[in-house]
């Protein structure tokens, strides 16, 4: 599920977390809580948290539901803008996720957005959307069978809860929600019988071709994690070779004499998949590679939905993607924000959260999950002197704050910042500048870890 800040393993079976998951892949396990990184940084600038205040915008909670009256300078914030990343500093914490959840349903409500992107693939959004839209299926099962292996930290109480309220939604709006899978990790079989069954209809001198182009891909054992771990464990050559054919198919349908976008995009993704499988993870070089094309590849699938739909959406990822800027430019030098940014001009507005302390889920390098803590921020970081507002959670505009010359100065240097990736244990913080990162930041005093679902 993210990828750009988790130090990746460098063998071909562990290619699962370099190409699926990077911030939610496993690393080393460990039984004590995430160091912290220490400063002998004075105390904040009164000066900075005064101009800070002038622009804060105090939250009345980060739960779903009620009166969003606090949420009206938020929305006015995102006018003028068709993608909003919404980031989030943790893959594992509570209240991340039911805030981001509020401000989704502030933005359908006010400003008319209708979809929600994630790191998922566009095999599990497919399946989600199902539902969303018509009831299929069960909510809890498709949950169940799609957030597996390193999506496994989406599978909670939190989701299960935005996406009922989505379902609920879509019930009766006319302008129904649908969610965007961004990712391409992985594809159901579903995947490949749509594509068949169009070009059965439409190409049908097409279908031999591309059953055989798609069959080693389609060969792979059912079920997410099994796939995971089988197209992992085929040799590099054999990657490479499924990438040409992947890229291939692609082709051949692109140059069809009837196109149609959906299939297309269908097809573009299992080649943006093979290609992510076709990297040498054993080659320093290759894994920034894999890194910049997984940043890239989701912008520009935010980018597709957007044209071809015309939704406005909110993007929902790890805070090192919808920033503009990377915490750790040597090793993830272009995130997906720049991207966007790039893509959609001024219409992508990138929104990182924050928070003082708490807790988080996250996996270990045995793929186990458990529950780890982190915080008080250290003195010299950003959390440190955002928690000095006199809000305890809060929003601020860095855009409108950055005017400020004391706040504009500290906005534009780099200090210590969390980044919490969804494997444990956690690294240092390293240094970013807030206001040449983000354009809005969200921030939470504390947080607790994500609930996960129970398993049948």
């Amino acid at each position: 599920m993210t990828h750009a800040y988790l130090r990746r393993a460098v063998t071909p079976a562990a290619a699962l977390a370099l190409a699926v998951t990077a911030l939610l892949a496993p690393a080393t396990a460990a039984t004590a809580a995430a160091p912290r990184a220490h400063s002998t940084a004075p105390a904040p600038d009164r000066a900075v948290v005064a101009g800070l205040e002038r622009y804060a915008h105090p939250l009345r909670t980060a739960e779903p539901g009620g009166p969003g009256d606090d949420l009206a300078a938020f929305a006015r914030m995102t006018r003028g803008a068709t993608i909003v990343g919404v980031g989030e500093a943790s893959h594992g914490s509570k209240e991340l996720f039911t805030v981001k959840d509020r401000l989704l349903r502030e933005l359908v409500a006010r400003e008319g957005f209708s979809a929600f992107a994630m790191e998922i693939t566009w095999s599990a959004s497919a399946r989600l959307n199902a539902y969303l839209l018509s009831g299929e299926g069960d909510l809890r099962q498709i949950m169940r069978e799609e957030f597996q292996d390193a999506y496994s930290l989406l599978d909670t109480q939190e989701f299960l809860q935005l996406f009922s309220w989505m379902r609920e939604h879509n019930r009766t709006s006319s302008r129904p929600v649908r969610i965007v899978g961004l990712d391409f990790s992985d594809a159901g079989p579903e995947q490949y019988a749509r594509i068949l069954t169009w070009a059965e209809h439409n190409a049908s001198t097409l279908v031999p071709e591309l059953r055989r182009r798609y069959a080693a891909l389609r060969a792979l054992p059912g079920g997410v994690a099994a796939r995971l771990a089988a197209y992992n464990g085929l040799p590099l050559a054999e990657r490479k070779k499924i990438a040409e054919d992947a890229e291939a198919a692609y082709q051949l349908l692109a140059h069809a004499g009837r196109q149609d976008p959906w299939v297309l995009q269908e097809a573009r993704v299992l080649s943006q998949m093979a290609t992510e499988y076709a990297f040498d993870t054993t080659d320093p070089a290759q894994v920034t590679a894999l890194s910049r094309h997984r940043d890239r590849t989701m912008a520009e699938n935010a980018v597709w939905w957007r044209r071809q739909t015309g939704d406005r959406i909110l993007v929902s990822a790890h805070n090192g993607h919808v920033a503009y800027e990377s915490a750790l430019p040597a090793s993830y030098p272009v995130t997906m924000g720049a991207d966007l940014r790039e893509l959609a001009g001024r219409e992508y507005l990138a929104v990182g959260t924050s928070l003082y302390g708490g807790d988080y889920r996250a996996r270990t390098a045995t793929g186990a999950t458990g529950v780890y803590s982190t915080g008080p921020a250290a003195p010299g970081s950003n959390e440190y002197t955002l928690d000095k507002v006199r809000h305890r959670d809060f929003y601020v505009d860095l855009r409108a704050a950055g005017r400020d010359r004391a706040v504009g100065d500290w906005l534009d240097t780099a200090r210590p910042t969390f980044v919490i990736p969804g494997r444990y244990p956690n690294d240092p913080a390293p240094p970013l500048a807030l206001g040449r990162a983000f354009d809005v930041v969200v921030h939470l005093h504390k947080v607790r870890a994500s609930v996960p679902l129970p398993q049948p």
